[in-house]
């Protein structure tokens, strides 16, 4: 590993903040923490945030993609920054080792002034110093390591996803208009949907519009092949939500002509095809799989270092600071976001509960930094997460909001809480960039409908070689 030091640390009194990952609760931190007092280090694969609520939103292109993301160079001006995976932690050393998410350099170029290798021969493999570590690396899509979804299924968790599902599901209506087989025609108009939580509620209803408002103009000879279902295991869709509004939910659903499955478990993914518990069958097109999540792969490589909970997310304190397998705290090393939950309180995984995380810990952190002869515990009080609602789009212009955590008679549904739901967004949108072009490109979708363009390999070698080798 080439070994990193921070110079921007000299004449910070508190030390390199390091903190993993550029999410809800990293990038909040990341512009809030009190740059005075603390070298701010930043690794995170991902140059940018994603505002995750609308990306179902931009994969059928009701907004573009960069509607919904922030550069974190752009923000950061006083953050020293890597483009980066964190593979491993030493506690003990108080390091980071880290792999760069860049492209490879031709060998001429990665050379040393001296003219000589990188430690280990890897020029990629960086080690970086830290005095504070903050780890919020989110998590991963579950497959419940269930037979081919990762090799047939799209997830939507990055804007590289939501890209992939654009270009198939056009691709999916391209094919059908020139086939001439009836059973070729529903195979790939068969949009299937796997997980009723909200990002799969929220997927198919932005797939239901798109379908409904664009496709029947473009492709008025296909609509009556077109079928769409969502997949679910459990008895009912939205689960979380107050028990009218998931059945609000499911109502709408059938009454639009979307296939509710509850109770249905899914056994295999074949190439095109669904198989489900019993044996039976189902042809697909497009499967977009959002059944919960996982441990990232940090979190992994942690095992046996820290504490776990039975989700195998990294259990902190009540003041966020990891905790090791005997239950002790780790010295300056914190964890918030989905990968982590307090220790006998278990917290969802949503980006409500990293945002209200990184609220407390860049208070804490920076009242501490005034009083740095004192502890954690002494300058603030313990984190406690308030459950503020949750929504979700169901199509059609109508969404659910469910604020009964706050006052049992706070839900709503239909259009007034779909103004809601858009208002509440395009008010927690990050930047004024981003708080004046979703409207436009609403606006634009509205009136002009959505774009279709789709961005593939155009060279007709490469493309022939690709498919070539996905047939291999």
């Amino acid at each position: 590993y080439q070994q990193l030091r921070g110079i921007r640390s000299v004449g910070k009194t508190q030390g390199r903040v390091m903190i993993l990952g550029s999410g809800w609760g990293g990038f909040k931190l990341l512009r809030d923490m009190n740059k005075n007092a603390f070298d701010i280090v930043a690794v995170s694969p991902r140059n940018h945030f994603l505002f995750t609520p609308l990306l179902a939103s931009t994969s059928v292109g009701t907004l573009e993609f960069r509607c919904i993301t922030e550069p974190v160079r752009g923000y950061t001006r006083n953050v020293e920054y890597h483009q980066a995976w964190c593979d491993t932690i030493d506690f003990d050393k108080s390091t980071v080792n880290c792999t760069l998410n860049l492209s490879k350099v031709p060998k001429t170029h990665a050379k040393t002034p001296e003219g000589k290798e990188g430690a280990n021969g890897n020029k990629d493999s960086i080690r970086l110093n830290y005095d504070h570590l903050i780890i919020a690396v989110g998590s991963y899509s579950n497959t419940f390591n269930i037979p081919g979804v990762k090799e047939h299924a799209f997830f939507l968790k990055e804007v590289a996803d939501a890209r992939k599902i654009r270009s198939r599901v056009l691709e999916c209506f391209e094919r059908a208009e020139m086939s001439r087989s009836d059973e070729e025609r529903n195979g790939l108009l068969h949009f299937a949907v796997v997980g009723g939580g909200p990002t799969g509620v929220e997927f198919s209803s932005e797939l239901f519009d798109f379908i409904r408002e664009d496709c029947s103009r473009l492709f008025p000879g296909l609509m009556n092949h077109v079928t769409l279902a969502v997949y679910d295991v459990a008895p009912k869709i939205l689960a979380t939500f107050d028990q009218s509004l998931s059945q609000y939910c499911m109502n709408k659903f059938k009454r639009s002509g979307i296939e509710v499955r509850t109770g249905t478990v899914v056994e295999r993914v074949e190439d095109g095809k669904l198989v489900l518990k019993g044996g039976q069958e189902v042809p697909f097109g497009c499967l977009v799989w959002s059944t919960g999540l996982t441990e990232n792969p940090l979190t992994v490589a942690m095992e046996g270092r820290v504490l776990k909970s039975k989700s195998k997310r990294i259990l902190t304190d009540p003041y966020l600071r990891v905790l090791d397998t005997e239950g002790k705290v780790i010295p300056n090393v914190y964890a918030l976001g989905d990968c982590a939950t307090i220790k006998d309180h278990e917290l969802p995984q949503t980006a409500q509960v990293a945002n209200q995380q990184a609220i407390w810990l860049r208070k804490a952190l920076n009242k501490w930094s005034k009083q740095p002869e004192k502890s954690l515990t002494d300058v603030a009080q313990p984190f406690s997460f308030k459950n503020l609602g949750s929504m979700a789009y169901i199509g059609n212009w109508e969404a659910v909001v469910d604020m009964t955590k706050i006052n049992e008679n706070a839900k709503e549904s239909g259009r007034f809480a779909w103004i809601f739901w858009r208002s509440s967004y395009l008010t927690m949108s990050v930047s004024m960039r981003n708080k004046f072009v979703i409207p436009m490109y609403w606006l634009m979708a509205w009136v002009f409908g959505r774009d279709v363009s789709s961005f593939q390999e155009y060279d007709r070698r490469k493309r022939l070689m690709k498919n070539s080798e996905r047939e291999g």
